[in-house]
């Protein structure tokens, strides 16, 4: 897989922008922690992920390459351990709105909410 031709953080917005084949992307960073590729996230197999909870606010602080293939998104909720590859990172910008359905699905089935417990615990 190519490397997007475009890679931009929109702090403001909190909003990662990627082109793929021309193919405009744009991801929220709340919905990139929630799919994060991380072991904490989608566990070591199937039926071990674990549902992210209250990430409505959460941002990225960072961006990190990892070599030729990936890059590695610093969250200011303390999480910085997923690595997105291009592929996975095209499939997330493919299928949006499918996962971000199918992640509010499993809130409401869990009784969960994307709000914060406490407002304002990640600002650093």
């Amino acid at each position: 897989m190519q490397a997007p031709s475009h890679i931009k953080l929109h702090k403001k917005s909190q909003t990662l922008e990627l082109i793929f084949d021309d193919q405009l992307y744009t991801l929220s960073s709340e919905f990139l922690r929630v799919w994060s590729p991380s072991a904490e996230v989608r566990g070591h197999g199937k039926g071990q992920e674990v549902l992210q909870t209250g990430k409505k606010l959460v941002e990225i602080r960072g961006i990190e390459a990892v070599g030729n293939y990936a890059i590695k998104l610093l969250f200011n909720d303390g999480h910085d351990t997923g690595i997105y590859s291009w592929d996975y990172l095209l499939e997330l910008g493919q299928n949006h709105d499918q996962l971000w359905h199918q992640y509010l699905d499993r809130l409401q089935q869990a009784g969960a909410s994307r709000q914060p417990a406490e407002i304002g615990r990640w600002t650093n």
